[in-house]
């Protein structure tokens, strides 16, 4: 085994030295260096969607095998650069497996995402907001509000779990409140009932504020000072003492009033798939734009928003992720009774997408996926992003746009090759890349 295996030590006194030898920069050539983290930073997100899946009782072991495999790869520095990256494009191939595997652990537990009208205003109760990505926890604290006065909420990406039958069968399951991660500091104050947090995306809070105190987490979540519930022997948390806490809270302050329309996993676009290709040969849908990926407070995330806003009316985005609160509440219309926003859900649910292009790819019996009239405009943020990214390359999948700004650690070498082999590209304006990807 390499030392990276072997290292151990509880002297943290030892760690700053060590860091400096086996950093990131310890890599001395770029190149190497560039793909090294590539693929590292998607493993991070397969294992993140791979760690959803178990906990539904689902897991691969092919998945389990390449993701140690391929980091110890990372250490192998007998490796060439086209080894690596063959390496990031078997990475892409795993984060399909993986994205896969989680679909089937939340359709199985839940039933397949349907047509959902979910209501952003809220209830006369007090209520538990919950955030993240685990439907399982979602369904335990569901089950365990049941009778007590007390309404359930999702936050950011939790929004998704409104689309599950089994789980929108809960009558005190109210609806969405607030945005994506990064507002939660605003939010988090006007709820003003208890926060769970079942994965990812916590922003530290301030010292002034007043929600700290009824914030919890669970899973790999964490922060000082947070109550972090755990699950027993058997899996099941105990939420009772949330449920107690937000019995003394007042009902969540309103922020926004009306409703918003999501469930487009690709069982449900199927089921729609007649009306979907009558209106793609009739040209009232000229093409597709997938803006799957991440939001973030940085201005130049605003593009995003100004893009949907000024696609033409005869094109449809097709979204996954907390990217979609950019443009998911614009009204955009619809085009025969297609809304013009679909939603998949979560950030894995990116994989939906992939199986509608096969799907539309058969269907119009297209000799190459990139013929078909679907553009890609994804933001990306972090890991979960990276592995969405690799699987579309992996899928062959080619001219996708990413941003705001194209990843820092991907070299001017590596760059160059994912651009000649698959023209990936950035962003430049919303009326220049309207004309490349749209026309």
């Amino acid at each position: 085994l390499p030392e990276a295996a072997r290292w151990e030590s509880y002297d943290e006194s030892e760690y700053p030295a060590k860091a400096a030898t086996v950093g990131v920069l310890a890599t001395v050539d770029e190149d190497v260096r560039s793909l090294r983290e590539l693929i590292i930073y998607g493993l991070k997100g397969l294992s993140a969607y791979s760690k959803h899946a178990n906990v539904l009782l689902q897991d691969d072991g092919e998945v389990d095998a390449f993701l140690q495999k391929a980091l110890a790869a990372t250490l192998d520095d007998s490796l060439s650069v086209d080894d690596l990256v063959a390496l990031t494009l078997e990475t892409g191939k795993y984060g399909v497996n993986g994205m896969a595997l989680l679909d089937k652990a939340n359709t199985t537990a839940y039933g397949n995402p349907e047509i959902t009208t979910v209501d952003i205003g809220v209830g006369t109760n007090p209520g538990i907001l919950v955030s993240g990505h685990d439907l399982r926890d979602l369904e335990m604290l569901l089950k365990q509000t049941q009778g007590t006065g007390v309404d359930v909420y999702t936050h950011s990406e939790m929004l998704a779990g409104q689309y599950y039958p089994e789980l929108k069968k809960y009558k005190h399951f109210i609806g969405n409140y607030g945005n994506a991660w990064w507002k939660q500091k605003e939010e988090f104050e006007t709820f003003n009932g208890p926060i769970v947090f079942t994965t990812n995306c916590i922003v530290p809070p301030t010292p002034k504020a007043s929600y700290k105190d009824r914030v919890f987490t669970t899973n790999s979540a964490g922060f000082p000072g947070w109550k972090h519930i755990q699950a027993d022997a058997n899996g099941r948390k105990d939420f009772s003492e949330v449920i107690a806490l937000a019995k003394q809270c007042k009902a969540p302050t309103a922020i926004e009033q009306g409703e918003i329309v999501g469930g487009f996993a690709h069982a449900q676009v199927f089921a729609l798939a007649d009306q979907v290709v009558e209106a793609v040969k009739s040209g009232a849908i000229r093409k597709f734009v997938v803006m799957s990926g991440c939001d973030g407070r940085m201005k130049s995330r605003n593009y995003y928003e100004e893009f949907a806003a000024q696609l033409p009316k005869d094109t449809v985005i097709l979204t996954s992720g907390c990217a979609k609160f950019k443009y998911n509440k614009l009204h955009l219309g619809d085009i025969n009774g297609i809304p013009r926003v679909l939603d998949a859900g979560q950030c894995n649910d990116s994989y939906s997408w992939a199986v509608v292009a096969l799907k539309l790819k058969e269907i119009f019996g297209a000799n190459d996926i990139n013929d078909l009239p679907i553009a890609f405009n994804i933001a990306w943020y972090e890991q979960k992003a990276v592995i969405v990214l690799l699987a579309l390359l992996y899928l062959g999948i080619k001219n996708i746009h990413i941003g705001p700004t194209l990843p820092a650690f991907v070299s001017p070498g590596v760059l160059k090759v994912l651009v000649e082999n698959f023209g990936l590209g950035g962003i430049t304006t919303v009326e220049e890349d309207l004309k490349t990807m749209v026309g």
